[in-house]
């Protein structure tokens, strides 16, 4: 009788998914339709997702365009990026919204790397918790024999440190677009 790791396989994927989607949303020196997931628009009385209510493009390296699908809706989209806390200023003409992105200073970007790290952490710390219920799931099955018992530890420690491995990866990968110019 095997230990079923379907459930730790799961949450230790969505702890990746939950890095993933916290590190899209911070702002790197280019323009990356990412960092506006989390921004909501007040439309016909609901907050919806900012990509729900207009298309996002990227036209230049450092400009994000909003279009959005209701000319009605250009002044909420403005008034959602001016309170979120992104620092950015949107520029309106009337039909679309500009978003030029700053050029990152040296201290923002290792400021931004420092958050980084940060959230790569939690993310270490949320795997290594769905480890430890995992462990604790193994030694509690009293009909499970002593060398499956064994294994199963085992192949829960090697999901584990893939799982590490995975998370150190994407952390080195967006720490790396931070801090190149």
């Amino acid at each position: 009788m095997a230990f079923d790791l379907t459930d730790a396989k799961t949450r230790m994927q969505g702890a990746q998914d939950a890095l993933q989607r916290e590190l899209g949303s911070i702002r790197t020196g280019r323009a990356n339709p990412r960092i506006l997931d989390r921004i909501e628009v007040e439309y016909y009385g609901a907050m919806t997702p900012l990509n729900q209510v207009a298309s996002i493009s990227v036209p230049e390296a450092r400009i994000l365009l909003i279009t959005p699908f209701d000319k009605s809706a250009l002044d909420e989209i403005v008034r959602a990026i001016n309170m979120s806390d992104l620092g950015l200023n949107p520029a309106s003409d009337g039909n679309i919204v500009r978003l030029a992105i700053p050029q990152m200073t040296e201290e923002g970007r290792k400021e931004l790397a420092k958050q980084v790290k940060a959230e790569a952490e939690k993310a270490k710390v949320s795997i290594r918790n769905v480890r430890r219920d995992a462990m604790d799931s193994v030694k509690k099955d009293k009909e499970l024999p002593e060398d499956d018992a064994r294994k199963a530890e085992d192949d829960v420690q090697k999901l584990t440190d893939e799982n590490i491995k995975a998370i150190d990866a994407i952390a080195a990968d967006k720490e790396k677009e931070l801090l190149t110019i």
